[in-house]
């Protein structure tokens, strides 16, 4: 076999990626009358047919793919993909990019077929590796070489860890599910990551890479799909892995492989670098070499088939197929998918009696020729093909309407996951493929249409779903905005919501900033970035706003926090007394040092004023001008928060004068028979207010403060006894007793207990809201023995210790029955 003569200038520009070899081609095309080139890729082929519409217009070019073909009524210029170039027509000028791609095993023969026999005019180029030149020079005779020296450096990092790789770099795995653990562990730990796969759609691939080229991510994960026919400013590519699955075995990359995937690395004249992730080791050192100097083996041989059939019969077509190559650096291709669906369906008596006319075996082969976009078992797509064949070869010879709707209305949906959406986007290409067939269909500019548009809304959805489940999208924006000067937009709603930038990124409570979950470390400090950088003007806002704020605008809650705009901004602490808790500002890393220091100062005047209009009755006691022994008693109801055990203060109350009395009487300092105490201080608001402060000052959890009305409550474990006597109550047998209630009940047991036993009955309980049980615990307490006699339980007066006290007759008459009335009416 000979290849064609050439006609006019044949010229190979070989070279590494990244030396402007496609953007020449383009050039001389468009500088000819008439054109043709032939990409890879249906996404390279669509990316420069609309690169030329832009300079020439949309009647100047046409575009050819298996799936899409728009072509005007007279182009000058054809962009298409290898398979579609039409080669019965003449152009002056022909090209064919990555023609080192001859070698390849499924497509190879292919590209060897347009090095052989596609010729333009006037010039021809083929574009691609230098490995194929030996092998050029000797199929090609008469050829031209221009060999291009790449635009910038390739260097070789090492292994790198994946949370040190620095923006803008390319992660490279070989299957889907390690690309998607990637982009998992770069949305943790980076804010996000492109994804490109080779499975997906050209529309899906181009809204990835888009994201990344608008700076949305600085990050890329993608299979070796990226290695041809994506252009994007990447400046580091880091290997995942260095063996893929070729479709028949797993097997190490070649250096070649490598060379073209981190060629990706570096945009025109910027350098760019590559090496590993860190857990596979180190690429070898060899490999390295190739890489860096360019310089790899050539290829030994191109992968051919016989592209001149017969279509006398089945046999005869696949004889021709068969056919063994009769120049030296070609060998026969493997069989190809179209191949092997034609021997399965030749198989298949029905399929072979319809296949019996040329006209009929050329249908059949125009039929296994159907890409297999699924990529699923040969029997089945085989079985869809024996389908199709079977309504073309019948009677109507046309793809029946029903049946081609039922085919394409089930993959018009866009629920469920992304290898879900994968799997519907390649059917509906499969549909796409069969609509552009005209002769195939009625209407088929129709089913083209309903198909690309099936097509493109499942692409968007499947974008849609990439970027969602691996972009954290608030983080990456963030990032992005952050790195300039410019004042971040954002806002804060009345309930404390913090848009930055039109993303909620958390709440604002009082000065303190409660960030949104955030996924890994990198977005947790971003977020937090973004508030300090945002909430500027707003905290100084606050800040000058609580200085100016009246008391009102405060408030402490039962935990010892003080509350603005029902936030907490501060919190009490233990001070030098009880009575003078410290302030400790809520910690933020918003309010910076003159800031903290007027919101102390402001907050400390309003807890002064606070305290005293709480304990006001106890304030006047300490700031009253008392002579020494009433000034100590005072001091000592200081240190108790307003009450203390008699017993506790004996020396002091011997020591009064009757001036002393009457003047801790005019203060409202009552020294009963139990206790010392002033009854304005029992309320419910001090004495949750004493309970509060006497838990803050021990560094103890805040007790829950007797309720409003109660006389009596059971002590609550772990509630210290010092705790329900700073709230006045006093601690009897397990039961706590309110202080006034106590002094009137002794008062009463008293005068009951001179006319010696009492029986149980006769106690004053219900008068005193108190329960049997708890009078028994009180009389027990206060020393009175139960004892069973005629009149049932009884209670006697133990015998008088030592050290109990027997008051005066003047203190006997303060604290009688009647006096303690007395009091209680004043009070």
């Amino acid at each position: 076999m000979t290849s064609l003569p050439a006609i006019g200038r044949v010229i190979a520009v070989l070279g590494p990626t990244n030396t402007g070899k496609t953007h020449l081609a383009l050039e001389r095309m468009l500088g000819h009358r008439t054109g043709m080139i032939g990409f890879p890729l249906r996404l390279l082929a669509r990316e420069n047919y609309d690169r030329i519409v832009r300079l020439k217009g949309k009647g100047a070019v046409a575009l050819l793919t298996g799936e899409e073909k728009i072509i005007p009524a007279h182009p000058s210029w054809f962009v298409c993909t290898v398979e579609s170039m039409p080669l019965d027509r003449r152009v002056d000028f022909l090209a064919v990019d990555e023609i080192q791609l001859c070698a390849d095993p499924d497509r190879g023969h292919v590209f060897t077929d347009r090095l052989l026999h596609a010729r333009g005019q006037t010039e021809t180029m083929f574009l691609g590796a230098e490995t194929i030149k030996p092998l050029i020079r000797r199929l090609v005779p008469g050829v031209e070489f221009d060999t291009r020296p790449r635009f910038s450096q390739l260097s070789y990092t090492g292994e790198q860890k994946l949370q040190r790789l620095a923006p803008r770099s390319a992660v490279v795995a070989f299957s889907a599910a390690d690309v998607y653990t990637l982009a998992e562990l770069m949305r943790r730990q980076k804010g996000g990551a492109a994804v490109v796969l080779g499975a997906l759609s050209p529309r899906t691939r181009n809204a990835q890479v888009g994201l990344y080229q608008a700076g949305e991510v600085d990050y890329l994960v993608a299979t070796d799909a990226i290695g041809m026919g994506l252009n994007m400013d990447v400046d580091h590519v880091a290997f995942a892995g260095l063996r893929k699955f070729d479709g028949r075995v797993p097997r190490r990359l070649e250096a070649s492989e490598v060379a073209q995937i981190a060629g990706r690395a570096g945009r025109h004249m910027n350098d760019g670098t590559f090496g590993t992730t860190g857990d596979i080791g180190p690429i070898d050192a060899e490999i390295v070499d190739a890489v860096e100097g360019h310089c790899f083996p050539p290829l030994q041989r191109l992968q051919w088939r016989n592209s001149a059939l017969r279509f006398t019969s089945i046999a005869a077509l696949q004889g021709a197929l068969n056919r063994q190559p009769d120049r030296p650096g070609l060998i026969r291709a493997r069989d190809a998918d179209d191949q092997l669906v034609l021997a399965a369906l030749a198989a298949d008596p029905e399929i072979a009696a319809r296949a019996r006319s040329p006209e009929r075996v050329r249908l059949l082969w125009d039929v296994c020729q159907i890409p297999d976009f699924r990529k699923t078992l040969a029997e089945q797509h085989s079985r869809l093909l024996g389908v199709i064949f079977g309504h073309l070869s019948g009677p109507d010879e046309r793809l029946p309407a029903d049946w081609l709707d039922r085919q394409i209305k089930r993959l018009d949906r866009i629920d469920g996951d992304l290898d879900t959406l994968i799997m519907r986007i390649a059917n509906v290409r499969t549909w796409t493929y069969v609509s552009h067939r005209a002769d195939w269909l009625t209407d088929a500019a129709g089913w083209q249409e309903r198909s690309r548009a099936i097509e493109d809304r499942l692409s968007d959805a499947l974008h849609d779903r990439l970027t969602q489940r691996f972009v954290d999208r608030r983080t990456t924006m963030l990032v992005r905005k952050l790195k300039g000067a410019d004042a971040l937009l954002s806002s804060v709603a009345t309930d404390g919501q913090v848009l930055v930038e039109g993303h909620f990124i958390g709440n604002l409570r009082g000065f303190r900033f409660e960030a949104d979950h955030a996924e890994g470390i990198h977005a947790t400090r971003t977020v937090a970035a973004a508030a300090s950088r945002a909430l500027r003007p707003e905290i100084a806002s606050r800040v000058a706003k609580v200085a100016a704020e009246p008391d009102a605008a405060f408030r402490l809650d039962e935990q010892g926090l003080i509350l603005w705009q029902d936030n907490p901004v501060a919190g009490l602490t233990a001070g030098a007394t009880p009575l003078r808790p410290a302030i400790a500002l809520l910690p933020s890393d918003l309010i910076e040092t003159a800031a903290r220091d007027l919101l102390h100062r402001r907050l400390t005047a309003w807890l002064d004023g606070f305290l005293a209009r709480g304990l006001t009755g106890l304030f006047a006691a300490l700031d009253a001008a008392l002579p020494g022994p009433a000034r100590g008693l005072v001091f000592q109801l200081g240190e108790g928060l307003g009450s203390l055990p008699r017993r506790n203060a004996e020396a002091q109350i011997r020591s009064l004068v009757e001036a002393d009395r009457r003047a801790l009487a005019r203060l409202d300092v009552r020294l009963g028979m139990e206790s010392v105490f002033l009854p304005s201080l029992l309320k419910p608001a001090s004495r949750s207010l004493r309970g509060l402060l006497w838990c803050l000052h021990r560094g103890l959890p805040v007790c829950a403060a007797p309720p409003a009305g109660a006389v009596t409550v059971p002590m609550a474990p772990g509630c210290p006894a010092g705790f329900y006597e700073a709230v006045g109550f006093r601690p009897l047998g397990g039961l706590a007793v309110r202080l006034d209630t106590l002094e009137r009940f002794s008062a009463e047991i008293r005068h009951l207990a001179r006319s010696g036993p009492f029986a149980a009955s006769q106690a004053p309980s219900a008068r005193f809201g108190l329960s049997p049980s708890d009078a028994g615990t009180i009389l027990e307490a206060l020393g009175y023995r139960p004892e069973t006699g005629e009149q049932g339980l009884v209670y006697r007066m133990a015998p008088r210790r030592p050290s109990d006290h027997r008051p005066r007759r003047s203190e006997r008459s303060e604290t009688s029955p009647f006096a303690a009335l007395r009091s209680l009416t004043r009070a």
